[in-house]
């Protein structure tokens, strides 16, 4: 009762590919992915931000 059999993967994956249908699930993963390259490239740009800010700094 506890796990799904690959038939009950099979059925569900039918069942979400004809209530979204290919193009509109394939379009939404195509966004997920432009999501996450925009989080990855802005924690990068803090990174280099934070690595400017200590250029900047002084010497003792």
């Amino acid at each position: 009762m506890g796990s799904f059999s690959i038939w009950h993967w099979l059925i569900i994956g039918l069942v979400v590919l004809v209530l979204f249908g290919g193009g509109k699930l394939s379009g939404l993963m195509g966004d997920a992915a432009k999501g996450i390259k925009a989080f990855k490239n802005g924690l990068k740009d803090d990174e280099d931000d934070v690595k400017a800010k200590k250029d900047d700094e002084p010497k003792a």
